[in-house]
């Protein structure tokens, strides 16, 4: 049948059984905990689910599948509910809410820990920075650890340590048929291929095993940001370009155009002010850091230069409290693979058209050990170096979406023939299959192929949906 709105009465009778047979909770739309329970990270989404299990275990997880599947519900899986397209709900389904599902368990002596599926990776980070390793991950400890390892996992590490899909050691997965499997090197190797970089295609992972690293001084690294006038954002962004692949992989950085929080600890006098700004992040030996930083403290004129040792927890998580959650988000993105003087003159027009305080660029590097990893190794495609772009609108008002939709779009416009096409799908919104395949350049076919092997009815298509071949 096709999805409908159910009446309360229906709606109470076709759940039942679900709701008898869960350990967690389900929450139906009469229910006071409804829009509390349905809401995602971007207030600008607003969709209607039929019920959401927050579920327990994966015993849970195997009964929401099978539901789903033998009454012919749309069906959405939410970690954290993080990605600005909010295809965590939707209308009319049965929502998986993992976010219950939190706990890690971590081998020092292994370097490996093992994450259930609702983690959030500032539970990740509480975990293993304490022992002095990490995970790589991305740049928002409130990101959920599902969503962004599936997708491919670029960060603060990707450089030195490869994406988050390049640590994955295994996962455990709750398949469309509603079997449990677990996926790595030697066991259903052609879905742990897919699950690296695929998304949410292909099951529900109730765990994740990954490999962790050895970061810092016993997990204090030397990070922070340094701005500049924006202004100075074309000289920047020139040197930037030609510094950051020299530059040993201890040291990343991110660049943005954006605003300075007008918040400690930055000065008084540059609240508010438009900038250009580069996040850097180091996790080697701290006897170096001297030498490895002075190129990035140096340059130009910078109006604050806030490097300083943290522990790298407190880098991940920086950002948190300035975006809550429920905010307005629009994005658009694409792959970058050099950052050219025309590209840089969009960048300069758009930075000093920023609509709203909140709203920023940033272009992420992808290369060191994430670019030695063959392109056809794991769904993620893109690993020729570069850069994943992203031009982000964000406002607390419902009444500017519009505002910022319109500048995103206006910028991303204006600036895709400069790109590589294609883009990181944690970044994306609901754009449409070409754009998901040329994503994934060579590796769609085969993920189609995996995905018609695993889940040929298209139940998990809630999702950057790869549509099983044939």
């Amino acid at each position: 049948m096709e999805p409908q709105t159910l009446s309360t009465e229906t709606a109470e009778e076709l759940f039942a059984p679900l709701r008898t047979s869960l350990r967690g909770t389900l929450t139906l739309p009469q229910d006071a905990a409804y829009d509390a329970a349905r809401a995602v990270y971007n207030g600008m989404v607003d969709r209607r689910p039929a019920a959401i299990a927050r579920v327990a275990d994966t015993a849970d997880i195997v009964a929401a599948v099978d539901f789903a599947r033998e009454n012919s519900l749309g069906l959405a899986v939410r970690g954290g509910g993080h990605q600005a397209s909010g295809l965590a709900v939707a209308d009319d389904a049965l929502v998986i809410d993992l976010g219950a599902m939190r706990s890690t368990t971590v081998d020092p002596v292994a370097h490996t820990v093992r994450v259930d599926g609702g983690a959030l990776w500032a539970d990740v980070d509480h975990a293993t920075v304490a022992f002095g390793q990490a995970v790589p991950s991305g740049f928002i400890a409130s990101t959920g650890v599902g969503g962004l390892a599936l997708g491919g996992g670029i960060g603060y590490l990707t450089r030195r340590f490869g994406l988050t899909v390049d640590n994955l050691l295994a996962a455990d997965v709750v398949l469309a048929d509603g079997t449990l499997v677990t996926a790595d090197e030697h066991r259903n190797p052609d879905l742990f291929w897919a699950l690296r970089g695929g998304g949410g295609n292909f099951g529900v992972v109730t765990s994740f095993t990954f490999r962790m690293h050895e970061i810092g001084e016993h997990g204090t690294i030397i990070g922070g940001p340094v701005f500049y006038d924006l202004a100075d954002a074309p000289a920047v962004m020139r040197w930037y370009r030609e510094l950051l692949p020299a530059l040993p992989e201890e040291l990343s950085g991110w660049l943005g155009l954006l605003t300075i929080p007008p918040a400690p600890p930055f000065p008084e006098d540059l609240w508010g002010r438009k900038a250009c700004g580069i996040i850097w992040c180091y996790t080697g030996a701290h006897e170096a850091a001297e030498k490895v930083l002075a190129p990035v403290r140096e340059f130009g004129n910078p109006l604050v230069v806030g490097l300083a040792p943290m522990p790298f927890s407190a880098l991940q998580s920086v950002f948190d409290p300035l975006f809550p959650a429920g905010m307005q988000w629009y994005w658009r993105a694409d792959f970058v693979t050099e950052i050219s003087d025309a590209a840089i003159d969009v960048h300069a027009k758009y930075g000093e058209l920023l609509p709203t305080g909140y709203s920023t660029m940033h272009l992420y590097p992808i290369d060191g050990a994430a670019a030695r990893v063959p392109a056809d190794a794991t769904a993620f495609a893109y690993r020729s170096g570069g850069w994943a772009g992203v031009i982000v609108g964000v406002d607390p008002d419902p009444a500017n979406a519009g505002l910022i939709t319109e500048w995103t779009k206006a910028y991303h416009d204006a600036l895709h023939p400069t790109t590589a096409g294609g883009a990181y799908v944690n970044f994306m919104m609901d754009e449409g299959t070409e754009r998901i395949r040329a994503s994934y350049l060579g590796n769609y076919e085969r993920l189609a192929r995996t995905k018609a092997a695993y889940d040929p009815g298209n139940l998990f298509h809630h999702n950057q949906n790869i549509v099983p071949a044939g």
